[in-house]
């Protein structure tokens, strides 16, 4: 059974450095797992996210989980193939599902809360294979009417690209691997398991690339 509604509450701000490490912008890692491959139609089951914090040394690190489970909207289809894919039960009595409006509040308000007070505008999304976690997010604000999406509604950052460009590997499992940290395959495919390895690795591969060619600082435009 997947875990419920994890709060690892990040840390102390340690300042405004990520918001000049990305354009203004605050990574937030997110996995959402699915009732299927379309995001118009498919059930969304699974959400988590992880803030990604900078300390004083200008690291990057994952710094708090935040999760819940997901009612199945009206009418959305589950395909039982993803279910056997990632072993939820949308039925179970224990999972403690919330309705899909309040789920993305839930998510949403610690994210909002982070962007103000890191000084950064908006939050954009990190994730392995990343269009799928946006495309079905989006899909999901849309079906809600939420105004306030914290998340840029397209750019995103893609740790299957960079887990290729770094490690030579675009499998999550394999990528985690190669960087040097633990996977456990009885735990993948929960949304929490997959999204705290995806902010490892994505924090890796940042910190390994600002210790060889120095911390590119966003400056704006005129």
């Amino acid at each position: 059974m997947n875990r419920v509604d994890i709060h690892n509450e990040p840390s102390q701000i340690s300042g405004s450095g990520i918001a000049k490490r990305f354009r203004s912008f605050l990574p937030v890692v997110v996995d959402i797992e699915t009732g299927g491959l379309n995001a118009s139609t498919d059930a969304l089951l699974q959400l988590a996210a992880v803030i990604v914090r900078m300390d004083e040394d200008k690291r990057v690190f994952p710094a708090g989980t935040y999760s819940t489970h997901v009612e199945p909207f009206d009418g959305a289809n589950i395909d039982p193939k993803s279910l056997e894919f990632n072993r939820i039960d949308p039925n179970h009595p224990l999972r403690m599902a919330k309705p899909e409006e309040e789920a993305l509040r839930h998510i949403f308000r610690p994210i909002r809360r982070e962007i103000r007070e890191t000084g950064c505008t908006r939050a954009i999304l990190v994730g392995h294979n990343s269009w799928f976690d946006l495309c079905f997010l989006n899909a999901a604000v849309a079906r809600t009417g939420i105004r306030r999406n914290p998340f840029h509604p397209f750019t995103s950052f893609d740790t299957a690209t960079l887990g290729g460009l770094a490690f030579g590997q675009t499998v999550l499992a394999r990528a985690v691997k190669a960087s040097g940290a633990s996977w456990d395959g009885r735990e993948a495919h929960s949304a929490i398991y997959d999204a705290e390895k995806t902010a490892e690795l994505f924090c890796t591969i940042v910190n390994r690339w600002d210790r060889l060619n120095g911390f590119p600082e966003y400056t704006a435009l005129a």
